[in-house]
């Protein structure tokens, strides 16, 4: 489940609201509130800020880029624990891309989001998630992730970002964009020893002005 799954979930439980009180409130579809807080639907931008007015929180924080859920409590929490994480390069948002792994620059981030590196989004078929071309994705390593969860997938020597499907019961792994211009890359059986989950992307930082 995505964090801006998770968050919308918790915001409307604390308003102690039903998913079908908060469609209609915001003249959307309860198939869609469920698809959302389920992580199989994201909103367009306007459903974003729209939540977001609703709950009172930046959208950064319902997306899950920032840990605040407004920039008054940011500037409360100004002396927050602090890390420095190297950026690896670049990370294909589309066709896969060599993997470089000289770090070149580094980048100070909340300590609290448990990254271990950062990432460079290239290209465009994550726009459904909000990753954007130039975006920094925050990695944690680890070599699993569940279903349904953004992840960087290094393919031989070729790095990717995509959501994970794994079924081990017909040892297929699919890896889906989110622009339906992008199908989803499907490896099965042998073709699994070829790739390697390199960490889950767990925030993002906007590079647009």
């Amino acid at each position: 489940m995505s964090l801006f799954s998770e968050r919308l979930r918790t915001l409307r439980a604390e308003r102690g609201i039903s998913q079908a009180s908060l469609a209609e409130q915001l003249r959307i579809s309860k198939s869609s509130v469920n698809m959302y807080e389920r992580g199989e639907r994201e909103p367009g931008f306007e459903t974003v800020n729209a939540l977001a007015d609703h709950f009172g929180v930046d959208t950064d924080y319902l997306l899950g880029k920032s840990y605040h859920r407004t920039k008054e409590e940011w500037l409360k929490n100004a002396d927050r624990p602090s890390c420095t994480l190297p950026i690896l390069g670049e990370i294909a948002c589309g066709q896969p891309i060599f993997a470089n792994e000289e770090a070149g620059e580094y980048i100070e981030a909340d300590a609290r989001l448990e990254a271990d590196f950062c990432l460079r989004a290239k290209g465009d078929s994550m726009v459904g998630a909000r990753i954007l071309d130039g975006d920094l994705v925050f990695i944690r390593k680890q070599d699993t992730v569940a279903n349904g969860e953004i992840a960087a997938v290094l393919i031989e020597d070729t790095a990717t970002l995509k959501r994970v499907y794994y079924y081990p019961n017909e040892g297929t792994l699919s890896l889906h964009a989110e622009n339906p211009l992008y199908p989803p890359l499907v490896y099965n059986k042998e073709e699994l020893n070829r790739i390697r989950i390199l960490g889950k992307a767990v925030s993002f930082q906007s590079t647009v002005k």
